[in-house]
């Protein structure tokens, strides 16, 4: 198993930037995969940016692409996003998650809201 825990989310204007971070306890030699999610009211929850621990490769929605960053400390066990240029539109509860070597997600953090007031 793999704890996660978010945090970094909060209120910011539209055009501004917030950083959310994962921290990553338990068995994380066992994540292959690791993403960040988010879910708006009233909404189904969407994959916004993955990064998978062989080759580092990510990928974007295409509603975040040039806006958003993945990435990992791997030395502290955490999963970041950069999240700039913030529109109104990103406002949701983001949660990250890691998927073992089926690739299925099964470990979720408790999330963190981001709201971006327009």
């Amino acid at each position: 198993q793999v704890q996660l825990v978010e945090s970094g989310g909060g209120l910011v204007q539209a055009g501004g930037s917030l950083r959310l971070a994962c921290a990553a306890s338990g068995r994380t030699s066992s994540s292959y995969r690791m993403g960040w999610f988010r879910q708006a009211p009233g909404k189904e929850r969407e994959s916004v940016a993955v990064l998978n621990r062989i080759g580092g490769t990510t990928w974007y929605a295409d509603s975040v692409k040039g806006r958003f960053t993945i990435s990992r400390d791997n030395a502290k066990n955490t999963l970041y996003l950069q999240m700039n240029n913030l529109k109104p539109e990103d406002t949701a509860v983001y949660y990250c998650a890691a998927a073992g070597v089926s690739g299925n997600y099964n470990n979720w953090g408790q999330g963190t809201q981001v709201t971006v007031s327009s």
